[in-house]
């Protein structure tokens, strides 16, 4: 038989609190998940056509990346002749990376590796390497590509994504990657650091009408040469540690079509080595707060707080005391804030384990170790979410060991 008590009266005000502050979260959430059956399909890798030939110049920036590299190079190299040149836009690294594209050049004269200047007060390394690359990239090119050293793109992907932003009239188009996953710690961290932004943005492949929520990945990153001319290059994003989302926010603000879409099929990212890299590397990036508001950064807190951090917490902490919640004529009141919260949490961690399924494509686990771990990682989600707390109330001192 249920006991009730001043204690058991605590709890049930508890429970009208968190869900006063849960169902607002919720049914955000659930309209933007909603959002994805309706969603555009994954880019596929194309076959270049005789209007789009010579139409792209990709930028590469890099800071000793001899261990990443090289299979971006040779995946490069096999692009077709859509690429007109590709320049490795180097910050004087000194452990070979600017040999490795020697290298390639003497394979693929589309290769050129050159030097950024030095830093300039206000700028952040990769921005000021993109900006650089940008600036002496040829001006008959229509596209301007970004890419990161650590992806690995399929042949096929930059026909497939110019003659996608050229269908859908994008004037800036980023993709989502598939992750390659290697270690256990990582297997069980790095989707539940994904998930904080799943969770904070539409999903990849919808067009977003508000700027400062459009989403980006300068890992892929294309915009129309004309369109970087017409703001400045990366000038909007000099000293932001997410220069991808903050110039994709500026140019989407300035009128032209920004789109985030599924790259899972045509790119592949080796991003971080092991959990403690990617809580330290990519974790400081995702609060996102160099593209936002102080409104946006903590609107997405509480919705992160809400959706992905409580869920675990609150259902293993009422599961216990479930059986003292039986129905009770004499006190039903008392009863029902505390049931509809484990109600809600179990059905938002029903909704989690649903988006791991879903996820699943965007990660290469084959030779992954520990790989199991992954369906296991919405028991990270606490820290996933207390990482982007620590991010967002701190400013980064250091980035891929440069000093600020």
């Amino acid at each position: 038989m249920p006991v009730f008590s001043p204690l058991f009266s605590i709890i049930s005000a508890i429970s009208l609190i968190l869900l006063l502050i849960q169902v607002p979260a919720t049914a955000i959430l659930l309209s933007r998940l909603f959002k994805g059956p309706s969603r555009q399909p994954p880019v596929e890798p194309q076959q270049p056509t005789l209007e789009i030939l010579g139409s792209v110049s990709i930028v590469v920036p890099t800071l000793n990346e001899a261990q990443r590299i090289p299979p971006l190079l040779t995946a490069l190299s096999l692009q077709n002749y859509e690429v007109k040149e590709i320049t490795i836009v180097d910050s004087k690294s000194i452990d070979g990376t600017a040999d490795l594209v020697k290298t390639a050049q003497q394979k693929d004269p589309r290769f050129r590796v050159m030097n950024d200047d030095p830093l300039p007060p206000g700028w952040v390394g990769r921005p000021w390497a993109l900006h650089n690359g940008f600036l002496h990239s040829s001006e008959a090119s229509e596209w301007f590509l970004g890419m990161d050293a650590d992806t690995q793109p399929h042949p096929g992907l930059v026909a497939g994504l110019v003659r996608t932003a050229s269908a859908q009239k994008y004037d800036l188009v980023s993709l989502s990657p598939q992750f390659i996953l290697k270690y256990p710690g990582e297997c069980w961290l790095q989707p539940s650091l994904l998930m904080t932004l799943l969770y904070r943005f539409d999903p990849a492949g919808t067009n977003t009408e508000a700027a400062e929520r459009v989403m980006a990945n300068g890992q892929c990153f294309l915009c129309r040469r004309s369109v970087l001319s017409a703001v400045g290059g990366y000038t909007s994003a000099a000293s932001s540690f997410c220069d991808d989302v903050t110039l994709a926010r500026h140019i989407a603000a300035s009128g032209f079509k920004v789109g985030f879409l599924d790259g899972a099929k045509v790119l592949k990212v080796r991003m971080y080595e092991g959990a403690k890299e990617t809580w330290k590397e990519w974790g400081r990036s995702l609060d996102l707060k160099d593209a936002s508001s102080r409104e946006q950064i903590w609107g997405d807190l509480w919705l992160l707080t809400s959706v992905q951090a409580l869920p675990l917490l609150i259902t293993l902490t009422y599961l216990p005391i479930f059986p003292h919640l039986s129905p009770s004529h004499n006190l039903p009141f008392l009863q029902s804030p505390p049931l509809l919260l484990l109600a809600l949490n179990i059905f938002l961690l029903v909704i989690r384990f649903a988006m791991l399924l879903a996820i699943a494509p965007s990660y290469d686990r084959k030779s992954a170790k520990g790989s199991w771990l992954f369906w296991f990682s919405p028991f990270a989600d606490p820290l996933a979410v207390l990482r982007i707390y620590l991010s967002a109330l701190s400013k980064p001192r250091e980035w891929r060991g440069r000093k600020y």
